[in-house]
């Protein structure tokens, strides 16, 4: 086997160390992971995470960042080529189902920005965290409506569905599942804003009577 570079070297030791982090961090929660049992974990020693992280906030931070951009990916995976608004809000739905059954990515995201805000690290890049998330199913629900005729942006129409899949509260509870809840907006949404507007007809200009145009022309 040929010998890593210094490079190869250092990206699959970053790696490990993320697989490592999100395996802790799911099933520690965010407070109780430390580095000693993430570097731990991956086989590293504390100074070989702290070459490649600085802190536990910056590794679940990347890890945050990774796992809500391939939610879009698998999203759009499973929808393929067709916009046919009723499978579209079928499959956002079932998987909007499947992926709250672990609530524990939303509980990590929860603990992580409390944290943040109690050490006064919180900063724009904890503000932004899942924006490009939120825009990138966005887009895809955008084909639910006649072009302008969305209730809202992008970036909301995805924050809707996110943030019912993965608040904490729903996988816990005896009522509506996130499917139902999902499926419900999406439907209401799609009923409301999702026909053509029927364009008013034009209206028709009366005849003048013949008397009047002949006095007209006098």
């Amino acid at each position: 086997m040929a010998r890593l570079s210094r490079e190869e070297s250092r990206a699959l030791t970053r790696s490990k160390l993320l697989a490592s982090a999100a395996a802790v961090v799911a099933r520690d929660g965010y407070e109780n992971a430390s580095i000693d049992r993430i570097s731990d974990e991956a086989g590293f020693s504390k100074g070989a995470f702290y070459s490649n992280f600085t802190s536990k906030e910056e590794i679940v931070l990347e890890l945050l960042e990774t796992h809500s951009l391939q939610d879009v990916t698998e999203i759009a995976a499973l929808i393929g080529d067709t916009r046919d608004p009723a499978h579209l809000i079928e499959v956002v739905s079932e998987w909007a189902q499947q992926r709250a059954v672990d609530p524990s990515w939303g509980m990590v995201a929860l603990e992580l920005f409390r944290r943040a805000r109690l050490d006064r690290t919180f900063s724009a890049r904890h503000a932004n965290l899942f924006r490009a998330q939120w825009r990138g199913l966005g887009e895809i629900l955008l084909s639910l409506f006649p072009e302008g005729q969305a209730p809202a942006d992008a970036e909301a129409l995805g924050g809707v569905v996110f943030e019912l899949t993965y608040g904490v509260a729903a996988p816990f509870m005896k009522g509506p599942t996130t499917r139902e809840l999902v499926r419900l907006v999406l439907m209401a949404l799609h009923r409301a804003y999702g026909k053509q507007p029927v364009a008013a007809p034009a209206k028709r200009v009366a005849a003048k009577p013949v008397a009047a145009r002949k006095r007209s022309r006098a």
